[in-house]
This record gives structure tokens, sequence and C-alpha cells, in this order.
């Protein structure tokens, strides 16, 4: 077998190979593949290696490595009706390969020197922090304050949607997941904003069942999901899924969900602007006109609750900036990405600040 890897075929065959396994007994696949250890490890860290150089395959080893790992979440993500790889020592050490790739490969759009330059203090840390993310190309993205909001039609609405659902369709869960372990102020944060997606009880105010309301809109199916996903869009998700998960990156589960919900109300007002002005059934707007308010309020509780009495260390505080910027890196690039496939040819970094946000002072 070769060191590397980097024919189309050769991940997309490891992909379905790997998949397969999700749908059997965690120990009847470490059983029958004890002696494909080798091969299978080769296999996906050589995806790796093509995912993260510069080679003629590397955006096609990328989206592969990032299908795989959506994949394999759904192991975690949802009840499964049929036995399941969840558990599998060979699937577990698969997944912290990709996982660690992915880690390595957003911590490479970090400016150098950027986390050590945090204040200790923590409000001020917190001040820092926003500043960044407000002077980042993400703030204010144009796929949002131009596209959304004044050209796009209804089939662009409908993906956007369906692009959204890695990570606005399953926010209740990622809360559920990134609560364990915390106590006081922050455990109360996370469990009211919990509360909140759960609609305070009443079924038909769940979050995700509004969510859903827009997949009755625009007909979409569970089958036209994976389909329409870019690698940004499963990569965007895969991350919100691995800090949400592990306790030892609950810092950066902290930085990573503090600015999804600070940058959501700003970004649904355009969404509701597009929506109004297409003409669209009133019960698909639900979701992002509540959320326009309720983020607004969660993000300042979150920021005073949880990131602050989080921030009274330097491990804490690295981790805490190592998650808000992966999200505002990482959805810069998203959102880059999207703008392009909208309207073909566009300059999307003109007059932008680069994904390499500078050290700010203050």
């Amino acid at each position: 077998m070769p060191a590397i890897r980097t024919h189309r075929t050769d991940a997309a065959a490891l992909v379905e190979e790997v998949s397969s396994w999700l749908t059997v007994d965690a120990d009847e696949i470490d059983a029958k593949f004890s002696g494909e250890r080798s091969r299978i490890v080769e296999a996906v860290t050589d995806m790796n290696a093509a995912a993260a150089g510069a080679g003629p395959h590397r955006e096609d080893a990328h989206y592969h490595q990032q299908l795989l790992l959506s994949r394999i979440y759904q192991t975690v993500m949802q009840i499964p009706d049929r036995p399941s790889a969840e558990g599998s020592v060979l699937l577990h050490e698969v997944t912290r390969l990709l996982e660690n790739a992915t880690l390595q490969a957003e911590d490479a759009h970090l400016e150098p020197g950027l986390l050590e330059s945090a204040p200790a203090d923590p409000k001020q840390f917190l001040s820092w922090l926003k500043g960044i993310v407000r002077r980042h190309r993400a703030f204010k993205h144009p796929y949002y304050t131009d596209f959304i909001n004044r050209e796009a039609r209804s089939e662009d609405l409908r993906t956007y949607v369906i692009q959204e659902s890695l990570i606005d369709g399953r926010f209740d869960d990622f809360l559920a997941m990134m609560q364990i372990g915390t106590v006081g102020a922050s455990k109360m944060e996370i469990a009211g904003n919990y509360w909140d997606e759960m609609g305070n009880g009443d079924p038909e105010a769940v979050h995700t069942h509004l969510f859903n309301k827009i997949y009755e809109v625009f007909d979409v199916r569970p089958e036209d999901l994976e389909a329409a996903m870019t690698t940004t869009d499963l990569h965007s998700g895969n991350l919100a899924v691995l800090l949400c998960r592990y306790r030892h990156l609950y810092p950066e589960a902290v930085g990573f969900l503090g600015m999804t919900e600070w940058l959501a109300p700003d970004r649904f007002r355009n969404v509701v602007r597009a929506w109004e002005r297409l003409g669209l059934p009133e019960v698909g707007i639900t979701y992002h006109r509540l959320h326009i308010t309720i983020d607004s309020q969660h993000a300042a509780g979150w920021f005073h609750n949880v990131v602050i009495p989080s921030a009274d260390s330097a491990y804490m505080r690295r981790g805490i900036a190592r998650g808000a910027l992966w999200r505002a890196n990482s959805s810069a690039r998203h959102l880059d990405e999207r703008l392009e496939l909208a309207r073909p040819g566009a300059d999307t970094a003109e007059g932008a600040l680069p994904e390499r946000t500078p050290v700010a002072a203050g």
C-alpha cells in the first residue's frame, strides 16, 4: 500500500467501507477486523495527510474526511433502531484520527501568538475576545448582509436551511452534551438555554420542531440532506459535535457555542427579511424570528454566567478563545464558499479582514 493515498477512489472507498460498519454490532466489528487494523489506520492516516497537503486531491480528501466523521457522529447523535458500531475500539481509533486531524487543521488558521495575548482579567478577556470577533470577516459576512438579505431566491433559502441543519437542527443536543460536569452559574445558564430550546415545556414550541417546519415549506426530505452538504458544511457540524462531546474540550465548546449564539441574531434578521421579501409561508420563519430575541439574551447570559466565571485560569481562557476563533474562522470559510456557490466569480475577499485576524488592542 502506498505511503500517501491521493486518488479519489481511495478516499471514497474508505468512507464507504467504514460507513458499512456503522449498523453492525461493535464487538462484531472488532472481531472481524482485528487483523485489518493496520491497513485501516494507514488508510485513514493517508487520507488525513492528503487533506492537509497541497496536492491535486486535497479538496476531495478533505471532503471525504469530513463526510466520514459526520457519518460516524450519527452513532452518537441519534438513538439507533438497529445494531450500532458505537463502542467499537477500531471505530474509536478511526474517529480519533479524524478528530485530531480536524482540530490540527483548525489550529492552523489561528494567528500565531494570538491566544497568548489574551488579558488575564476575565472581564477584560471577554472584551478582548468580542473585539476580535467584531472585526472578523464572519461578524458581518456579505453572504448574509448582501446575498441573503437582497438577492436570495426561495431555492437559495432552501439550500441555506439544509446547510444550517448540522448546527441549528441539533443545538439542543449540543447543550445537553456540553453541560455534563458543570456546576453553579454555568450549569444553570446552560440549563436555562436548553429549556428554551425545549420550548419551555411546550412540544409545539421545541426549537428543533420549529426548525423542521422550514423543511415542510421547502419539501426537504432526509435523503436530500447529505447530498447537499459541502466540505465546509460538514466541517462546521463536526466541530460542534467534537467540542461538545469531550470534557477536555469544554473550554473550546464554551467559546464556540457562545460565538454561535452571539452571531445568530444579526444573521437571522437577514434571513427574516429575505423570507418576507419572497412572501414565503409564515410557519417556516418562526424559528428565525424567535432566535433574533432569544439568542441575544442567551449570548448575554452566556458571556456573563459561563465565560466570565470560567475565564479565571490561563487554561480556560486559552480554550475559550480557541473555540471562539475556531467558530469565527470556520464560519467565514463556510460563508465564503456559500457566497461563491451562490454568485460564481464574486470576489469574496474584497475589503475584508483575512481569516488570520491580527491581534487587537484592548
